[in-house]
């Protein structure tokens, strides 16, 4: 399985979660685990997705997803699990 990690933070507004995931379903991308909230106008969401079955290069879809990000106001960013895992160890 090839992990990546997905957030996705900024104010609220509608059709966040659908545009990253039907981005997502298109690609062949799946969500194993999602943790979604808001608090007050704020949007924080963090996905591990399964990028195995998806055919294009990690940075492509990176920035496919950034840009979704700037078309809804939010900032999406994507990390490797390994490279995520080394950047949070204490």
């Amino acid at each position: 399985m090839n992990r990546t990690i997905i957030t996705v933070v900024g104010k609220d507004t509608v059709g966040i979660i659908a545009a990253v995931c039907t981005y997502l379903a298109e690609h062949n991308i799946n969500i194993l685990d999602i943790s979604q909230t808001i608090v007050q106008e704020f949007f924080n969401m963090m996905m591990i997705v399964d990028i195995s079955k998806y055919e294009g290069k990690f940075d492509v879809m990176a920035e496919e997803l950034r840009r979704i990000g700037d078309e809804k106001g939010v900032q999406v960013k994507c990390q490797r699990e390994d490279i995520f895992d080394k950047m949070h160890r204490i």
